[in-house]
C-alpha cells in the first residue's frame, strides 16, 4: 500500500448499494485485492476514525464511544462472519433490532 492510508466504503445510496449492508461485500472485495483480513476489518473501522481524527472510536476500549457489532464466527478467519450479526451497540446503547426500523436503544448492564 505504500503507506497510503485505505479507507472501506460504498458511497451508499448510489445504485447497487445501501447504507451498512453494502460494507460486507466491500470487505470481501478488499481481501480478494490482496489485503488481509484484518487489514480489512482495520480499513473499516480504525483507520477511517484516526484518518478523520475521531478520537473516540475506531477501537474498543474504556470512554471510547461503543459503537459495536457482535458477529458470530471469526471474521478475521472468514470475513463473510461479519454478516452474521448478533447483535449492535450505538453509544453504549443495544439496539433492539426485532423491532424493523426502531432506533428504540436500551442500556446494557
Amino acid at each position: 500500500m505504500a503507506g497510503v492510508p485505505l479507507l472501506a466504503g460504498t458511497d451508499a445510496p448510489n445504485p447497487g448499494t445501501t447504507h451498512g449492508a453494502s460494507l460486507h461485500r466491500e470487505l470481501e472485495l478488499l481481501i480478494k485485492a490482496g489485503l488481509s483480513a484484518t487489514e480489512a476489518l482495520m480499513a473499516a473501522t480504525s483507520v477511517p476514525a484516526r484518518i478523520f481524527g475521531l478520537r473516540d472510536r475506531g477501537r474498543i476500549a474504556p470512554g471510547m464511544r461503543a459503537d459495536l457489532l457482535l458477529v458470530g464466527g471469526n471474521p478475521v478467519r472468514d470475513v463473510t462472519d461479519t454478516r452474521n450479526v448478533v447483535a449492535v451497540w450505538k453509544k453504549g446503547f443495544i439496539i433492539d433490532r426485532r423491532k424493523r426500523g426502531s432506533s428504540r436503544a436500551r442500556a446494557v448492564d
